[in-house]
């Protein structure tokens, strides 16, 4: 079965995992066989072991395999995609190749997307990873995005994830922001639910990630708060900084004309509060103009594309322009 006709798509990215490819393969196949056309998308993001080799013998095995190489490194952000891009499936499911998501689980997000909801994110409720590598800045991670996001999910780092076509097709990632997808489409308008899946410990191959990685998803989560509550509207944030600028040199000019008329009797030239509500006043300034800017840069990112400011479910009834 070709991978044109396949209805679900299962994107696996990779890096140096040549003694879990095959038994993930195996379990794929047995969770899906019999069950649904399928394909699997695996992108081997620059791997240095065998991982490639293994995975050009099942791509020759098994014409559901497809398989893409990148040059170098460049992100688990960048595989997922470049899987998603290259993928056929109007359903789109990404798994870990670590065999720590357990495929027995894709059924069953399968079954919550035909329910109606747009995008389903595994819950690894009970993890085996380590507490403080892993875990606890995990955690951490999950409360800040749910806070600042309004998205209540207990867990945006498991890769395993179903989504249908079309959000992704709304989507374009960067950096860190593959955990984000859930946040963006449901700022969009999608609906999100959470599945409770089983996470397995690591048996073969080292983890990638650590410590080292929060410090990103934390920029990045500034990021996409920025794109969702003002990336029409720039100005508001901008505008709003300078605005409060403002405010903090009336502040200051206030308690200078204050000690200079009070019994302190301080000169204005020598009180350094009249440095610091120059650095306000011009704050104020440059963050105006700052907004201002942002303004005409997504005036023409939007128009330049043709992007709309807007993102429709669907349309009932006939268009304006077709004559009817």
């Amino acid at each position: 079965m070709s991978g044109q006709s396949a209805e679900v798509s299962v994107v696996v990215p990779l890096l140096n995992e040549q003694d879990n490819i095959r038994p993930l393969y195996n379990q794929l196949t047995q969770a899906l066989s019999n069950k649904y056309k399928y394909e699997l998308v695996f992108i081997d993001d620059g791997s240095t072991d065998d991982s490639f080799r293994i995975l050009s013998e099942l791509h020759k095995a098994d014409d559901k395999v497809k398989v893409i190489r990148f040059r170098k490194n460049f992100g688990q952000t960048a595989a997922l995609s470049a899987g998603f891009a290259n993928s056929q499936g109007q359903i789109v499911i990404a798994i870990d190749a670590d065999l720590q998501n357990d495929p027995a689980d894709i059924p069953k997000m399968i079954e919550q997307l035909h329910k109606g909801y747009d995008v389903v994110s595994g819950w690894r409720k009970k993890r085996h990873d380590n507490a403080i590598t892993r875990l606890i800045p995990s955690m951490t991670a999950n409360w800040f995005i749910a806070k600042i996001t309004g998205v209540k999910l207990h867990d945006f780092g498991c890769t395993l994830k179903a989504y249908r076509r079309e959000v992704l097709a709304e989507t374009r990632l960067y950096g860190e922001m593959h955990r984000f997808i859930p946040v963006l489409a449901s700022w969009s308008g999608a609906n999100i639910c959470e599945m409770v899946v089983n996470h397995r410990p690591r048996t073969a191959g080292v983890a990638k990630y650590g410590l080292g990685r929060t410090w990103k998803v934390m920029l990045d989560l500034i990021t996409v708060k920025f794109l969702g509550s003002f990336s029409t509207k720039p100005i508001y944030i901008f505008g709003g900084l300078g605005f409060a600028s403002a405010l903090g040199a009336i502040l200051m000019v206030l308690i200078m004309f204050y000690q200079k008329f009070s019994a302190q009797q301080l000169p204005m030239n020598r009180n350094p509060l009249l440095i610091l509500s120059a650095v306000l006043i011009m704050s104020t300034v440059q963050f105006i103009l700052m907004g201002l800017l942002a303004e005409l840069l997504v005036r023409t990112y939007h128009e330049s594309q043709n992007r709309p400011t807007y993102v429709i479910r669907e349309i009932l009834g006939s268009s304006a322009g077709d004559g009817k």
